[in-house]
């Protein structure tokens, strides 16, 4: 082989190597190539097509062509499934190759303690045994307080993949100078003598106004676009054949949750008024799809409704949270020293910042993965049987968990994640409607009696 005048010797061994790296840029270009973007016209279409993608377990189909016109996440999973983007083989042979190219910059990140490692160990475990020991993304552990080498050397142990410690600064774990200690004193006293949970909890402040709007501040952050979070002590019952972070990033969306759930209003009585003050304060930041008709309660003059994405389980684009519309929005809740006065949760305010900034298609239900994190739990139909190890939960099986059927707190008519995926979730059965249409309350069905029942076995 002769390059620039210069003569080289190649033998076949060496020139069949060389082939194969081409022949493996060229099916990447091919392959990986990202998705563009979904048009705004396809919102309501797209989601209900995201929810049936998972679930023909109620042998419900929308009807889709086989080849669409544009690409769309359903059309993603159907392509990409099946492990296609594994990485635990060798890096030698041309599947592993072609799959460590073009790899989404990407985290799995959890804050913990010390002695928290036996419930770390276990959802490290479980992911790891469900998708991660395939996929190999590192693992980014955060606390206030820094971790000794127990858990540095066992969950090292525990995965396959890279795991990096970080300490997080200080200023971002105190009480800020403008918050007056008596009245956050006051404010704990309160809490806890009506019952909010870990209302009583300094630590608990901390932690969500961490997760609300410092996280993706951490430098250790700086060189990667997506997370994962997961806490201590939760289950993952699915085996996920997908890479979930190429779905997210080669689909556009913002923000993956498991369950989307009715939250307890005593925690934050003023965040809402303190949102729409800053939408008066800041309508050139709100995106121009911008979508609350979920998030508003139509009987109660349109009040926040107190649905929430439960954050424990969200995979998110740190791009979205580093921008300056986030950015600013937090720092307007951190002033009025909501995190501290209440107990104002990062699940509402990722949600509320979600519904002002994206559009409703750039976040996605991963209804697809069984999920749980103390007494709420998810898991899809019996026609997932064989990918996951759990009972089939209700749809809306844990829409009022956190806020007891019986609380005297205003309950939406429909269930948090039938809102989010549209009108046609919400439909009734005409036996459960009253004159006005309004939802029949009884005992047994509770938040039942919908014509699409998608997760009946």
């Amino acid at each position: 082989m002769r390059i620039n005048g210069t003569q080289f010797s190649v033998s076949k061994r060496q020139g069949g190597v060389l082939l194969s790296i081409l022949f493996a840029i060229a099916l990447w270009l091919v392959l990986s190539s990202p998705w563009p973007p979904l048009r705004p016209s396809d919102a309501r279409s797209s989601r209900l097509r995201s929810a049936a993608e998972y679930h023909n377990a109620a042998n419900f189909t929308l009807s889709t062509s086989a080849a669409p016109s544009h690409p769309d996440p359903q059309h993603w999973l159907a392509r990409n499934s099946h492990d296609k983007y594994r990485v635990d083989q060798p890096s030698f042979t041309l599947k592993g190759m072609v799959n460590r190219v073009g790899r989404p910059k990407a985290a799995i990140i959890s804050l913990v303690r010390d002695e928290e490692l036996e419930g770390m160990l276990q959802s490290i475990r479980q992911l790891e045994a469900k998708w991660n020991g395939k996929y190999r993304y590192p693992w980014i552990f955060f606390s206030e307080s820094g971790f000794g080498d127990e858990f540095k050397r066992r969950t090292q142990e525990a995965t396959t993949s890279t795991c990096h410690y970080a300490r997080i600064p200080q200023h971002h774990w105190e009480i800020p100078s403008f918050v007056s200690t008596q009245r956050f004193m006051n404010s704990l006293e309160y809490l806890s003598a009506i019952g909010v949970g870990k209302g009583h909890l300094v630590s608990y402040r901390h932690m969500c106004r961490w997760n609300s709007g410092l996280f993706y501040l951490h430098p250790i952050l700086d060189d990667f676009d997506f997370y994962w979070r997961v806490e201590p002590d939760v289950h993952f019952f699915c085996d996920i054949d997908y890479d979930v972070f190429r779905f997210v990033r080669d689909n556009g969306i913002k923000y993956g949750f498991n369950m989307n759930i009715l939250d307890d209003a005593r925690s934050f009585p003023s965040l809402w008024s303190r949102t729409r003050k800053f939408i008066a304060r800041h309508p050139e930041l709100l995106h121009s799809e911008a979508d609350f008709s979920w998030l508003l309660d139509p009987h109660a003059n349109s009040e926040y409704n107190n649905c929430q994405f439960f954050s424990n389980f969200e995979v998110g684009d740190l791009r979205f949270f580093r921008g300056e519309k986030h950015r600013k929005y937090f720092e307007w809740l951190d002033q009025s020293g909501g995190f501290f006065y209440e107990r104002y949760g990062d699940a509402p305010v990722h949600t509320l910042s979600l519904a002002m900034f994206a559009k409703r298609e750039e976040m996605w239900w991963f209804g697809d993965i069984g999920y749980q994190h103390d007494i709420n739990r998810h898991c899809p139909p019996a026609a997932y049987a064989h990918k996951c190890a759990c009972e089939p939960t209700s749809l809306d099986e844990n829409f009022y968990k956190l806020v007891p059927y019986e609380s005297a707190q205003r309950k939406p008519v429909d269930s948090c994640i039938r809102m989010f995926l549209g009108e046609q979730w919400t439909k009734r059965r005409a036996s459960n409607l009253t004159d006005r249409g309004i939802k029949q309350w009884n005992a047994k069905e509770e938040y039942g009696g919908y014509e699409m029942e998608m997760w009946d076995a």
